[in-house]
């Protein structure tokens, strides 16, 4: 007689890519047209599909040694147990770094967005002001609960889905071809401009953290979390080659040096395509796609950051330790926002290059080290040590390029 099964049914692979491709595609692709703009068009795609395969092969191989340790073992645990304390407190801090410098960004971008949206309503509102006001409301929904985040999140979640078909489906009817394949320049260089833009791509494909949920949310099934990972990020792909096409087929080149010397945030962009286009309905999309996309990422980085913090103090879920929390989280990001206001372009780069090491560099090192330890039984990226010392070398790599264009060692478009 066969016993019955008790055990839950699988879930769907549908709920992993989401995750996956919600967790990558924020505010932080409204940073790509600028930064991309020296390179323009195919030099940013070879580099985006560059780093989308380094950064897909680096989440495996967290997966790799993921799979080596029970469900619901952690980052944390992966990098303390096979690298050491050293590199465990190195992973913490650049964790630690870029959630507080994406917060500072999404701070900067939603003032910006906000003081633009009044504008266009004909009421003139501070961007320091709008900022800080709207942190303060993010604040108070992390600090109520969790399930307030999630609630929230989905409904701005499921609302950016809708206006962003709408928007890219308008941005696509108009893109010039004359202006995409950029034809009024004469002689025009792009590849001494390609090195500027691999820590703005890497940025823009974060979702390492996510790797060790798949395992708690599916259990040791390495072939369906492969899929979620693959499928989500080549989502992301997808939607930020749709994303620069609607804005470099529709922006002149040329016109981007005024866009990235105004500090390159999310109004001064949204007011380059509404001046190109000339349209009204357009331009309204674009401003309500800009306000979702902001205020889903700035949700989800909080939130990640608050829980993060939460553990590192040792504070526990009551409302007093939820507000203590709540003050570490957003007090140094919101007094950033107040005095640097337009500081997004600079926040995501140094974002990407805080994330080489927890999204590059220390993914190899666990493959590595999981290999001589467990001999990855369950499952191996694929190109042995030669893949290893890409994913190494595409992580230093960007280290090095974004420490150069900090010194001005890198020639910049302008």
């Amino acid at each position: 007689m066969t016993a019955l099964s008790t055990s839950r049914p699988t879930p769907s692979i549908l709920g992993g890519v989401m995750i996956i491709g919600g967790t990558i595609i924020g505010a932080g692709m409204f940073s790509l047209p600028v930064v991309m703009s020296g390179a323009w068009f195919f030099w940013s795609l070879a580099a985006l599909v560059f780093t989308w395969f380094c950064m897909l092969h680096s989440g495996l191989m967290i997966l790799e040694a993921n799979l080596n340790y029970p469900p619901g073992a952690s980052f944390d645990t992966l990098t303390k147990d096979l690298l050491g304390r050293g590199w465990n407190l190195v992973n913490g801090l650049s964790i630690a770094f870029v959630l507080y410098i994406l917060t500072y960004a999404y701070i900067s971008a939603s003032g910006s967005i906000i003081h633009h949206t009044l504008g266009e309503m004909g009421v003139v509102f501070p961007a320091r002001m709008a900022g800080l006001l709207f942190a303060l409301a993010v604040a108070f929904i992390v600090w109520l609960s969790t399930r307030a985040v999630s609630r929230m999140t989905a409904i701005v979640l499921g609302a950016k889905v809708i206006t962003f078909f709408l928007t890219f489906g308008s941005l696509l009817g108009h893109v010039e071809p004359g202006t995409l394949l950029n034809l009024s320049e004469e002689s025009p260089r792009y590849a001494p401009y390609l090195l500027m833009t691999l820590p703005f791509c890497l940025a823009s494909f974060g979702y390492h953290g996510n790797v060790p949920s798949l395992m708690k949310y599916y259990g040791r099934e390495p072939k369906l979390i492969i899929r979620c990972l693959l499928w989500g990020t080549l989502i992301a792909l997808g939607l930020y080659v749709i994303w620069l096409l609607g804005t470099m087929g529709n922006i002149p080149r040329q016109d981007f040096i005024g866009i990235a010397q105004k500090g390159g945030n999310i109004d001064v962009l949204v007011q380059a395509l509404s001046g190109v286009l000339n349209s009204r309905s357009l331009n309204l999309l674009l401003v309500i796609f800009s306000n979702f996309a902001v205020a889903s990422s700035f949700l989800g980085v909080t939130l990640g950051l608050f829980d993060y913090l939460a553990d590192l103090f040792g504070f526990d879920d009551s409302p007093l330790g939820r507000l203590k929390t709540a003050l570490i989280t957003f007090l140094p990001p919101m007094v950033g926002g107040l005095l640097w206001p337009n500081g997004f372009l600079y926040a995501i780069g140094y974002a990407g290059l805080a994330a080489t090491i927890w999204a590059a560099i220390v993914p190899a090192l666990l493959a590595r080290a999981s290999r001589k330890r467990f001999g990855s039984p369950r499952f191996r990226v694929w190109g042995g040590k030669p893949m290893i010392a890409l994913i190494l070398v595409f992580g230093v790599g960007n280290a090095l390029v974004h420490i150069f264009s900090s010194f001005n060692l890198l020639p910049v478009f302008q």
